[in-house]
């Protein structure tokens, strides 16, 4: 195998469509772009959902009700059979999971689950685990502590502000109702 011999793998390389190049070629006349009008003419784009000045359909169906995924709780998930690359008897949390490359991203916490088996005897420190995993951990020696997750701190934050307010409302003398 020399460098003149490499090829590019069959049907990975296409002709480019050559537009323009007359009637007989299939793509002539419009070259694809259709009839006359403001998609015919060169740099010209419309935003998604734009329907030419008529109200869109997104804006003309009435919205109802409450979407609770920007207030979900997101865990990592990672596999028991993952945690094998630890040392026996290591403790295992948050940062040592995305030091070894196992939790990337943005979330709430780390939840183990149980996929796979674990030949190490571990202390985990993690937000949530499986039944699975919980048990496949105890039975090898080790240990787990759940720790709270940043969505079950932010709720008790939460919580507490509002019984504070409500505490407050009682506390607090009002005028006399009108009659």
């Amino acid at each position: 195998m020399r460098l003149h011999n490499l090829k590019p793998r069959p049907g990975s390389k296409h002709r480019r469509k050559r537009l323009g190049q007359g009637e007989s070629s299939g793509h002539g006349k419009t070259a694809g772009r259709g009839g006359k009008g403001q998609t015919a003419r060169s740099g010209s784009s419309i935003r998604i959902g734009f329907e030419g000045g008529q109200m869109p359909l997104i804006r003309r169906i009435p919205k109802r009700g409450f979407n609770n995924t920007e207030f979900a709780t997101r865990y990592s998930a990672v596999n028991v059979g993952d945690l094998n690359q630890f040392e026996d008897g290591a403790r295992v949390d948050e940062t040592a999971l995305r030091t070894v490359g196992l939790a990337n991203g943005r979330s709430d916490g780390i939840k183990i689950l149980g996929t796979g088996d674990l030949t190490k005897k571990l202390s985990l420190v993690v937000s949530a685990i499986s039944a699975s995993a919980k048990t496949k951990v105890e039975a090898r020696g080790g240990s787990v502590e759940i720790i709270a997750s940043k969505a079950s701190i932010n709720t008790a934050k939460n919580a507490a502000s509002k019984a504070a307010s409500q505490a407050a409302k009682k506390t607090k003398t009002g005028a006399p109702a009108k009659q």
